[in-house]
Order: structure tokens, then C-alpha cells, then sequence
């Protein structure tokens, strides 16, 4: 199997597993058993999690991803936004979408969804990226909305989920990286009825291998073979290690490893004015004269 249908297979699981996973989302519903199916049928349909199944709610903008023992559960009327993410062999598809719990699509949800679109609409080789984050600003401030400014798509490669180079969700005269043939991007806007930035809040439930580090506790660096061997440099899950060893020592080796820097933490991103948040994602490859949209 060859890159390009690589991509395709994995973009092919993520949209099975949104329209499966379409039943599940009502009120009562608990975010674990939501993360966990998502994260069962990625791998029984033929790939593997590229990173912990997302489930934030409201102003929770991205990042929040079910423990074991969570006990959190939907509402009616709930912005939930389902992010997840598929790899075969390495290869990426990046996907998210939202629901309002139990209710029909409304406006603040439309504004990123189709904010999504035309910025699809703009891709293609020798696009600067700034024409991306201007058609995002321009759709979602059009429908009386705010985009969030500091949060932003990125560039796909072979086990790295994001790539070096950011997909604006506003208009910036400095971004000026030109779009290649073949370049792999995951577009992501979100909409806001807040001020449009987000802040890390604790805790941190997903986290990244970045390197080697020497470390004192013998939990920790068992922890971090464990870690290296599994997902590489893909994120995880806290729940992902919860049955690894016991939660105490789990926390203190996380902690430990992300001390030295040899992880990286996500910490839960909230808007700063508590608005509610939407996000619709697809990923796509760039073409001559468009954009193939695999997820």
C-alpha cells in the first residue's frame, strides 16, 4: 500500500466511524463509552487511533478525552465536539465535527461547518495559506461569530500529527507558506460565541512522546519504553495507561516524564470568555487544482 492509499483507507475508517457513532450521541450518554466505541472500531475496521478520541463540551474547546472512572455525561443542548483521529502504517486522517446534543444544527454550528468549505474551496498547489484563514475569518465573522485566534489546522506527515507549518483559522499577512502538490493538511475552524482565544486549564489527559531524557524513578523510565514502543511519536491517552501500573505511580511517572521533557502535555483548552465553540475538520490532500478531501 502506497501513501496516497494509505491516507485514503484511513480517511475511509474516520467517516465509517462518524456515521457510526452518530446513535450514540444523547443526552445521558457517558463520554467514555463514546471514546471508547470510537476507539474499538478505528482498529476493527482495519486502523489504529492516532490520537485519543476528543470530547469537549461547550467553551472546552479541544483536548478533553475521557478517563477511566469519568463519569461525565451529555446534556441536552450540548456543543460536543467529536475530534478523532485514524492512521494506517503511520498515514493520517484527521477529522472532527459537532453536535448539538438532542437538537438540530444551528447557526454557530453552520458557521464553522461552512467555514470548512470554503476554505476547502481555496485549496490548491501554490495557495499561500493565508487564503485559507481568510475565507475561516471572513465565513464564521459574516454569520455574527468570532474565530478563535490562537487555535489552528497543520500540516500532516508519516506519524506526526502535526507538521511544522499551521493552517490559520484567521488572516494573516505572514503566513506565506505555499501549498504543494501532495502536501497533506487538516483544515480545522472553530467558531465562537466567546472573544475567540483559548487557555490551557487543567488537568492534562493527553500527552506526546518528544525524546529521551535521563530520569531518576524506575517507574518512569519503564513508563517511557512502554510509551515509545506503542505510540511513537503519536499522542495518547492518560486512560490509554491507567491498567499500566497503579494510578499513583502513573501520575507521578507522567508527571516526572513531562518534567525532564520528555512529554509533552496537552492540557484542556477552554475559551477565555466561556463561549460556547464549534469545530468541523477535514483533511485533505493538495492537489494541482483542488483539494481531495479523504476524511
Amino acid at each position: 500500500m502506497d501513501e496516497r492509499e494509505a491516507l485514503i483507507k484511513a480517511g475511509e475508517i474516520a467517516r465509517r466511524v462518524k456515521e457510526e457513532v452518530v446513535g450514540l450521541i444523547k443526552p445521558g450518554a457517558r463520554l467514555y463509552d463514546i471514546a471508547e466505541f470510537v476507539e474499538r472500531r478505528i482498529v476493527e475496521l482495519g486502523g489504529k487511533p492516532a490520537f485519543p478520541c476528543n470530547l469537549s463540551i461547550n467553551s472546552n474547546a479541544a483536548h478533553y478525552t475521557p478517563y477511566k472512572g469519568d463519569e461525565t455525561v451529555l446534556n441536552e443542548g450540548d456543543y460536543l465536539k467529536l475530534d478523532l483521529g485514524v492512521h494506517v502504517d503511520g498515514y493520517i486522517a484527521d477529522t472532527a465535527l459537532t453536535f448539538r446534543v438532542g437538537m438540530e444544527e444551528d447557526e454557530l454550528m453552520e458557521a464553522s461547518r461552512e467555514a470548512l468549505e470554503n476554505a476547502i474551496a481555496t485549496v490548491r498547489a501554490g495557495v499561500k495559506i493565508r487564503e485559507i484563514g481568510k475565507a475561516i475569518e471572513e465565513t464564521i465573522r459574516g454569520k455574527g461569530f468570532n474565530p478563535i485566534v490562537n487555535l489552528s489546522g497543520h500540516k500532516i506527515e508519516r506519524f506526526k500529527l502535526h507538521a511544522g507549518v499551521s493552517i490559520p483559522n484567521v488572516y494573516r499577512k505572514a503566513d506565506t507558506y505555499e501549498l504543494k502538490e501532495g502536501d497533506v493538511i487538516a483544515i480545522e475552524p472553530f467558531a465562537t460565541t466567546g472573544a475567540g482565544q483559548v487557555i490551557e486549564v487543567p488537568p492534562a489527559l493527553i500527552f506526546m512522546y518528544i525524546r529521551d531524557r535521563p530520569v531518576r524513578s524506575a517507574q518512569a523510565r519503564r513508563l517511557l519504553m512502554h510509551i515509545k514502543r506503542e505510540y511513537k511519536t503519536l499522542p495518547f491517552a492518560y486512560r490509554w495507561l491507567q491498567d499500566f501500573m497503579p494510578e499513583g505511580q502513573l501520575k507521578l511517572a507522567l508527571s516526572q516524564l513531562d518534567r525532564v521533557g520528555a512529554i509533552y502535555s496537552y492540557p484542556i483548552l477552554r475559551e477565555v470568555r466561556g463561549g460556547m465553540v464549534t469545530q468541523f475538520e477535514h483533511t485533505v490532500i493538495v492537489e494541482k487544482d483542488g483539494a481531495y478531501i479523504t476524511t
